[in-house]
């Protein structure tokens, strides 16, 4: 079974929107199914206070405020939105930066191929409020702002190149991105009760210096991108332009994979998935509608090499949730003893075997005492 047909499969039932046909509110409404995690019920708290399936495992590779292990550098407060690089045999993790205006940025850990930290670094400084954003396929970090006319900023993981301002991809409360190399459209998510679904059509795919801004819209039940007239909000929201605008309740998390753009929206606690192939838009999972809701303040999404998708909470049970064919929704780890924190930046290392994610918050509840942690294990595979 390839990637889209599993994926496709963990949604069965679900409502669905279509683009170019009729918008259907009663589809929307079909519970979604709670099920067994296809990695076995969670153990006791690690020495670390994470709750972990039998066989994994975790360790700390960085805290806030304090010097990175083996380097010089001070890792940042509030890690937030991350991703992973290939670099050689080894590889990257790049966190957000979750701080107030001038304080915000992006941080690098670099790790060989035996998964040990040899580098750490900072890849962008002086921003405000980063908070998720994306990767590109050509190896770039998107950091977005979420700030009111916040920008994406394009960073260099590798921390060769500085990072360039992208104001073509608009000025709104950005959250994340994802990249659709299929369609070379970038989507990207607003976290506003009444959010758009924006994608960014670049003149040029691999350069996002220009191109058009799109909105998502629904127009006489028809839905369609449309272009957003001035996309730096100059004195109207990006959200306010375009009649029809459709909103999305806090929109946060993006991923794509094969066609298919998974996006959460924190407001109404809902997963969706928008299928460019189809042209439709479906809930995945509702919290309100489901039998056994496991999962809550849905954030950060991501997906494992076999299909699997991986949903942080903010707050909730601080719990990483896995959506899977056949297994349905369930937790795959819980942090115990920080119930004042969000958990960030889920992100598989390019081998798929190491699982990087942040407590934003840590034990102490406040920006200073983030915990970036590693958890390694059997996961499973594709095919």
């Amino acid at each position: 079974m390839d990637r889209r047909t599993l994926l496709r499969g963990a949604v069965v039932g679900a409502g669905t929107v279509a683009f170019g046909f009729t918008v259907s509110r009663e589809a929307l409404g079909h519970p979604p199914r709670s099920g067994s995690a296809p990695y076995g019920t969670l153990g006791a708290p690690d020495a670390h206070g994470i709750q972990l399936p039998p066989g994994f495992r975790s360790r700390v590779v960085a805290r806030s405020g304090q010097r990175v292990p083996g380097t010089g550098h001070v890792w940042h407060g509030a890690p937030d939105g991350g991703a992973c690089f290939a670099d050689g045999p080894g590889w990257i993790y790049v966190s957000n930066a979750e701080l107030d205006a001038g304080a915000g940025g992006v941080g690098a850990l670099r790790f060989d191929v035996s998964g040990a930290v040899t580098d750490a670094y900072s890849v962008l400084d002086g921003t405000r409020s980063n908070c998720a954003g994306g990767a590109t396929p050509w190896a770039t970090w998107l950091s977005c702002e979420e700030t009111t006319r916040g920008f994406v900023f394009e960073t260099d993981p590798f921390g060769a190149r500085p990072a360039v301002r992208r104001d073509a991809m608009g000025r709104f409360t950005h959250e994340a991105a994802a990249c659709d190399s299929d369609r070379r459209v970038i989507y990207l998510t607003e976290d506003e009760p009444d959010g758009g679904l924006y994608r960014f059509v670049p003149d040029t795919w691999g350069d996002l210096s220009s191109g058009r801004l799109q909105v998502l819209t629904e127009r006489d039940g028809v839905l369609a991108w449309r272009n957003v007239p001035d996309p730096s909000a100059a004195t109207t929201a990006t959200r306010r332009q375009v009649a029809g605008t459709l909103a999305f309740d806090g929109g946060e998390g993006c991923y794509y994979c094969a066609g298919l753009c998974y996006f959460t929206t924190k407001g109404d606690n809902r997963v969706r998935v928008y299928d460019a192939e189809a042209h439709t838009v479906t809930v995945v999972y509702d919290q309100s509608a489901a039998d056994d809701p496991c999962l809550s303040g849905v954030d950060n999404i991501t997906g494992a090499t076999c299909g699997d998708l991986f949903v942080a909470e903010d707050g909730g049970s601080m719990e990483i949730c896995v959506i899977s064919a056949g297994n349905g929704v369930a937790p795959f780890l819980r942090i115990t003893g920080q119930n004042d924190s969000e958990i960030c930046g889920p992100a598989f290392s390019p081998a798929g075997d190491r699982l990087y994610f942040s407590s934003q918050r840590g034990t102490s509840g406040d920006d200073a005492g983030g915990i970036t942690y590693e958890v390694s294990g059997p996961f499973r595979s594709a095919g």
